[in-house]
């Protein structure tokens, strides 16, 4: 079928519907963007086919405004929720951070009250790790799918110091897993959030309660993530 696209008669003629813009066109790609991807798929296989290996994703997620804001989405309700005519007001700003076990497929949600910064992405791991160590008896290596985020890029500082104590502590072998600048959305945790974002649209998240129950509602391969509310960075 060959429409033009300066005239509309023929679009209305043959039917065709309103199609959303995809955006799926990445920012930039550096020239060594394939062999990257090319690197990072032979190092998840061999994780994923070591016994004594484990593979998580993480990353944050937008900040969220709490408040009686609309998200634009749509909830099957009676009548419609109603939120403020200008998203001007706020009470708080969450730091959504997520942990995929990408084999076991569990996800943990972490909600910050502050910045994302390296030491609050290293806290939450370590206690990602407290709360799930006992379902990886002789594990020796964790391998950590991850972006070129500004708090846990591989030239941060702070970031690799955290993470040497985190080997130290665990007294695991730990390999960091960059996916490509400016692809992190290939990166597994990030259809987490799609998933969540689809749940609580709908909703408004008037105080953090309200977000850590949608958020805890929400399901990932089946499951309810576990849900933690960090109050110190």
């Amino acid at each position: 079928m060959t429409l033009s696209a300066n005239h509309w008669d023929d679009f209305k003629e043959n039917r065709v519907s309103f199609k959303k813009t995809q955006k799926v066109k990445p920012l930039k790609k550096i020239p060594e963007t394939d062999a990257i991807f090319a690197q990072v798929a032979k190092r998840n296989k061999e994780v994923d086919e070591n016994p004594l290996a484990a593979r998580i994703s993480l990353d944050s997620k937008a900040k969220v405004k709490i408040g009686n804001l609309s998200r634009e989405g749509k909830a099957r309700r009676i009548e419609p929720l109603k939120a403020n005519d200008h998203d001007s007001e706020w009470s708080e700003v969450l730091v959504p951070f997520g942990i995929l076990d990408i084999k076991g497929e569990n996800l943990s949600i972490y909600f910050g009250t502050s910045a994302e910064t390296s030491d609050f992405i290293v806290d939450c791991l370590e206690t990602w790790w407290k709360e799930n160590k006992s379902n990886y008896p002789g594990l020796e290596e964790l391998a950590i799918d991850l972006d070129n985020g500004i708090a846990h890029r591989s030239n941060r500082t702070q970031f690799i110091k955290r993470m040497v104590k985190f080997a130290l502590m665990t007294q695991l072998r730990i390999r960091l897993i960059y996916y490509p600048p400016y692809h992190s959305k290939y990166n597994p945790i990030e259809g987490c959030w799609a998933v969540l974002e689809n749940s609580w649209n709908g909703g408004i998240l008037s105080d953090v309660e309200a977000a850590i129950n949608w958020a805890s509602n929400m399901t990932w391969k089946g499951n309810h993530p576990q849900v933690y509310l960090v109050k110190e960075v």
